[in-house]
C-alpha cells in the first residue's frame, strides 16, 4: 500500500519510551538491572506476544483483508492498530531485554548494607515509617511498595546501612532518613 495513503510516520516507530504510559527512560549509559523474575516476567511478556497474540491478530487482519472494502472494515482497522501496538511494545521489550543485567538480590542476604533488590524500612524526620523494596525500573509497582532504583529515595538508599542517616531531596527540600531495617529474598 502506498505511504501516502496511511497514518503512520516513520518518527513514530522509532521513540517506544516516548509513548503515554511508556516507562521512564534509563539513565545514559546505564544498564538495565532486573531481578531474576523481574527478566522472567518480562522475557515471558515478549514471548506471548510473539507466539500468542501477533498470530492471532495478524489472522483477523488477513481475513479482514479479503472481505472487501478496507476503509469502512473495523476489524481491518482496529487489527491493524493493535498489531502496530504489539509490534511497538515488542521493539522496546526487545530492547530492554538486550541491555538487561539481571541482579540477583538473594547473594545479600543476611547483610546489613542496601544493594539492588533490597527490602528496606526507613522513618523520616516526622516519624513516618516507610518499606521500599528497590528493583529495576521495568519491575516497579509503586502500590506494592516497589521503586526503582533510580528514584530519589532510591539512589540517597544505596550502599547505606542499617543505623545510619542519609539525606533525601523532596520536593519539600532536603530531609534526614534512617535506615532501620535491610533485607535480602533468601537464595
Amino acid at each position: 500500500m502506498n505511504k501516502a495513503f496511511t497514518k503512520e510516520s516513520d518518527a513514530d516507530s522509532d521513540d517506544d519510551d516516548a509513548l503515554p504510559g511508556a516507562l521512564p527512560a534509563l539513565p545514559a549509559g546505564s544498564k538495565n538491572y532486573l531481578t531474576p523474575a523481574g527478566y522472567a516476567r518480562l522475557r515471558h511478556e515478549l514471548m506471548t506476544l510473539l507466539d500468542d497474540e501477533r498470530p492471532k491478530i495478524v489472522e483477523v487482519v488477513s481475513w479482514a483483508a479479503k472481505n472487501g472494502d478496507r476503509s469502512e472494515n473495523g476489524d481491518y482497522l482496529y487489527g491493524k492498530k493493535r498489531l502496530r501496538e504489539i509490534d511497538r511494545r515488542i521493539r522496546f521489550l526487545t530492547k530492554r531485554l538486550d541491555i538487561a543485567e539481571v541482579a540477583d538480590p538473594s547473594v545479600h542476604f543476611g547483610q546489613s548494607q542496601v544493594f539492588f533488590g533490597a527490602t528496606v524500612t526507613y522513618v523520616n524526620q516526622r516519624g513516618e515509617e516507610r518499606t521500599i523494596t528497590i528493583k529495576g525500573i521495568d519491575e516497579t509497582d509503586n502500590l506494592q511498595g516497589e521503586v526503582s532504583w533510580v528514584s530519589p529515595v532510591a539512589r540517597a538508599l544505596l550502599k547505606a546501612r542499617v543505623g545510619e542517616e542519609v539525606q533525601l531531596m523532596t520536593p519539600g527540600g532536603l530531609e534526614q532518613i534512617e535506615v532501620l531495617s535491610v533485607s535480602y529474598p533468601s537464595p
